[in-house]
């Protein structure tokens, strides 16, 4: 109860005053008829205003943790996001009536019962403006993933790194030849069509690897690309050979998902990826909401920096795959195809 007629009517009375309607009123400045009706159970302004809210006041405090934590986290939620958001929550609420979207003005509503939030419009600046404040930005993320992982709800086997990288299915890179001595040219033709495939990886803090998903430089799969089994692997086709904004919603629903639900226990899981734009489209933040997966993007231009599978599985993993193909061209292999 925080209106003014609740706070009067739950103050003490002063020594001599007597217990009356009339001494609290004249104290407090409430009319007598509020003090009289409010005792009597009639609600405030604010409680009948909460009856008529599109989310429940518990909602609305649940919403505003998360769009605070994964603002923290480097991925603000656009203010066109919110209603979906809040559709999502009332979906869920058990009830026999048929569940509409919130409407237009909503949002402007929802943010000013919650004056914790604000909204900023946002712009990308230049790399070189990014590198003089790197040091803040990375000090700042570790403070904040920092603080979110000292929470007992979330375990190190639910903290899951996400990261892609592809390679050229060609000839090397670089190999040595023998040519005349002052012979100045260092390259040649590629010979091939350069393609490139991605691979889609993801591993726990405690060690566990999830099964990858492979993309394609293509329009549909064709089984015979793959020479040897490959159980539960999936594949994707993009005309880029690159993930999109398509591709990471399928990743997150057919690969992410069925493989750390039932370990999650319903604790949140927390997924930290490099910040591109296609890993935050609103369905893949509906989806991340509805599943209490906290998306935690790793500040931009710094993934070079702070992205663990960068350095610490990827450079390997690219090593031995030139150093396979290097022992496959040795063999009479000219290319490297599907």
């Amino acid at each position: 109860m925080s209106d003014r007629a609740s706070k009067a009517l739950a103050e003490a009375s002063l020594p001599g005053e007597p217990r009356t309607y009339d001494a609290r009123s004249k104290r407090s400045g409430v009319p007598l008829t509020t003090l009289y009706y409010r005792k009597h159970g009639r609600p405030s302004k604010e409680e009948k205003a909460q009856g008529q809210q599109y989310l429940t006041p518990s909602e609305e405090k649940a919403l505003e943790k998360y769009l605070k934590l994964i603002a923290d986290f480097g991925n603000p939620v656009r203010i066109k996001c919110l209603p979906t958001l809040a559709f999502s929550i009332a979906r869920q609420r058990s009830t026999n009536r048929a569940t509409k979207p919130p409407g237009k003005n909503w949002p402007r509503g929802f943010q000013k019962r919650h004056p914790a939030l604000k909204s900023r419009r946002v712009k990308a600046i230049a790399w070189e403006r990014h590198e003089n404040n790197i040091y803040d930005k990375i000090t700042h993320w570790f403070e904040v993933i920092g603080e979110v992982l000292q929470d007992p709800a979330i375990l190190p086997e639910n903290v899951y790194n996400m990261d892609e990288t592809g390679v050229m299915l060609c000839m090397l890179s670089s190999i040595k030849v023998l040519i005349r001595k002052y012979d100045p040219r260092d390259y040649r033709g590629a010979g091939v069509k350069r393609t490139m495939v991605t691979a889609i990886e993801c591993i726990s803090a405690n060690g566990r690897s999830l099964l990858p998903m492979i993309i394609w430089l293509a329009t549909t799969h064709r089984s015979n690309w793959t020479m040897f089994p490959t159980p539960g692997w999936h594949y994707a086709c993009s005309e880029s050979g690159y993930t999109d904004s398509k591709i990471s919603l399928e990743w997150l629903k057919r690969v992410f998902d069925p493989q750390t639900r039932e370990q999650a226990n319903q604790k949140p899981r927390v997924l930290i990826c490099d910040g591109f734009g296609t890993h935050e489209t609103l369905e893949a933040l509906e989806f991340c909401f509805e599943n209490n997966i906290l998306l935690c993007r790793l500040p931009s231009h710094t993934s070079h920096k702070l992205q663990p599978y960068d350095v610490g599985v990827f450079a390997p993993l690219k090593a031995a795959y030139r150093d396979e193909a290097k022992r496959l061209f040795q063999g009479g292999t000219n290319t490297v195809g599907k």
